[in-house]
């Protein structure tokens, strides 16, 4: 389906926009014009909002993460128009940079300029956006990132593949794309080099961060239940789940406050994403594992909204490689000469 236009009226606060996040009720549809709406008003990484912004995530998925992963992409896709100096066109939009094994996507430079063909994995709900940003491969060893009509002839997004009871509504299945035209923007291997590919990657760790957030929101609600007290168990899991989410949230504001004050570039900027993004997911997953064992098996079988956000933050969180990603960061600490 085509986006289509929503209402003006803004929430001004957080609290506003976790209340428009939990009617979205895990749809796509709502989740799209959701995004279409904060993407008017969101402030752009490295302005001198930065906070705000990873805050704005952070409530939209502690209220709902499939409103939180389709807003974070169409939000992600327009800053980074912005970094390339470019206005993006209206719609909901998408980037699709993922590779997989066994599928390409070649962009071909001809008189009318570039064309896109092959398949690219990973493209989440790209049946109901109306433009991309996307990476395709270009000279040997180089990929470039190029805007995409979705709606162009060429376009195919493979339907029924997608499995997965976490974050269902966001079917991430792959696109074809036979001699699709496609317009480049920055240079090759530009979007990857940027200093707001980090950012990006940390706006993601505050989406995670948010839905811990719901979790121990949950776990709250259970230990101040009218007429049961909670014993020293519940008490434990509920102080060790706010202390690992302080910590979090503190890391997070701290890299909001360096990127704004450009001090997250180069190097330095891809090193400060690793480790934001490692602490992110060690507290998401500790807090998974706290939820499951405080509560037990009674709101995962009888709360939809419950379950729903369990399986939905763990498939989220699973865009961080774990022990591989947390062996990256120990390469980057090697290679920049940044010990403590």
């Amino acid at each position: 389906m085509t986006t289509t236009e929503c209402s003006t009226a803004h929430p001004s606060n957080g609290a506003g926009w976790r209340d428009r996040a939990r009617e979205v009720g895990g749809e796509a549809g709502p989740a799209i014009r959701l995004a279409l709406e904060i993407g008017e008003v969101a402030p752009l990484p490295g302005r001198g909002e930065t906070t705000e912004l990873f805050a704005l995530l952070r409530d939209v998925a502690s209220a709902d993460l499939t409103a939180a992963r389709i807003v974070e992409a169409h939000l992600d896709a327009r800053a980074i128009l912005a970094e390339a100096g470019r206005v993006p066109r209206a719609g909901g939009w998408g980037v699709f940079a993922a590779e997989g094994p066994g599928v390409r996507l070649d962009a071909t430079e001809g008189g009318d300029g570039f064309t896109l063909t092959g398949t690219k994995p990973w493209c989440s709900v790209a049946g109901s956006l109306d433009r991309a940003l996307v990476t395709a491969h270009t000279a040997p060893g180089h990929r470039r990132l190029f805007e995409v009509d979705l709606h162009a002839h060429g376009v195919t997004v493979r339907e029924g593949g997608w499995a997965a009871l976490g974050l269902s509504n966001v079917p991430s299945g792959p696109v074809d794309f036979d001699g699709v035209p496609a317009v480049p923007v920055g240079a090759d291997d530009w979007y990857l080099e940027r200093p707001g590919f980090a950012w990006g990657g940390i706006g993601v760790a505050a989406c995670w961060l948010g839905g811990a957030r719901g979790l121990a929101s949950r776990l709250w609600a259970g230990a101040t239940a009218p007429g049961r007290e909670p014993d020293q168990i519940a008490l434990m899991h509920l102080g060790a789940v706010d202390a690992s989410i302080f910590a979090a949230q503190a890391v997070l504001d701290e890299a909001a406050r360096l990127i704004d004050a450009g001090h997250a570039v180069g190097a330095g900027g891809k090193l400060l994403a690793d480790r934001v993004r490692v602490v992110t997911a060690s507290t998401v997953e500790d807090v998974l594992r706290r939820a499951a064992h405080s509560l037990g098996p009674a709101p995962l079988a009888h709360e939809a909204d419950h379950a729903r956000r369990v399986a939905d933050l763990e498939l989220y969180v699973r865009q961080h490689h774990a022990e591989r990603d947390e062996a990256s960061l120990g390469r980057r600490l090697l290679e920049t000469n940044t010990p403590w």
